[in-house]
């Protein structure tokens, strides 16, 4: 990539900024966050490749009977560990999820969960994080693991 390729909008910069995403890693997401973040209402106030951490609304993040869906809590869960996991690509790599799998511990019905994602291996092609959900009283709501795979970022 040439510098002149890492050049954001205006309006990438206000959704990064938005979203919790540190000005220093703003070149790493030249695309923006995609439609999926902002529509879950994910807000991230921690990103480094060991340690992410991000909250999400329940509402309007339910399955009809009002729990918070469990796709939510994956989306949230790959969300933080892709995050990561691109932060230890860098410039030059970016992660691509292979595998991911959430068990789903308690139901939360109201208000936000809290997501804490940490690194268990950060290698040269392979990065693996856990992701623990809680609820506002600091129950476990959802407990993922992401297996990401780091592959040359290619100018689009």
């Amino acid at each position: 990539m040439t510098d002149s390729s890492l050049e954001l909008s205006p309006t990438v910069i206000a959704e990064l900024t938005a979203h919790g995403v540190p000005e220093k890693l703003h070149p790493l997401f030249p695309h923006g966050l995609g439609g999926l973040i902002p529509a879950m209402g994910i807000r991230l106030s921690e990103l480094s490749a060991e340690r992410a951490v991000a909250t999400m609304p329940v509402a309007p993040n339910t399955q009809p009977a009002g729990l918070l869906h469990g796709g939510a809590s994956v989306v949230l869960a790959e969300t933080l560990g892709s995050l990561a996991s691109g932060v230890h690509g860098g410039i030059e790599r970016m992660a691509v999820g292979v595998d991911v799998n959430a068990t789903h511990l308690r139901p939360a019905t109201a208000g936000y969960v809290t997501a804490v994602c940490t690194a268990v291996k950060l290698g040269r092609t392979v990065c693996v994080h856990t992701i623990e959900i809680t609820d506002e009283a600091g129950r476990g709501v959802c407990s993922a693991r992401i297996t990401n795979m780091l592959i040359p970022r290619t100018a689009r």
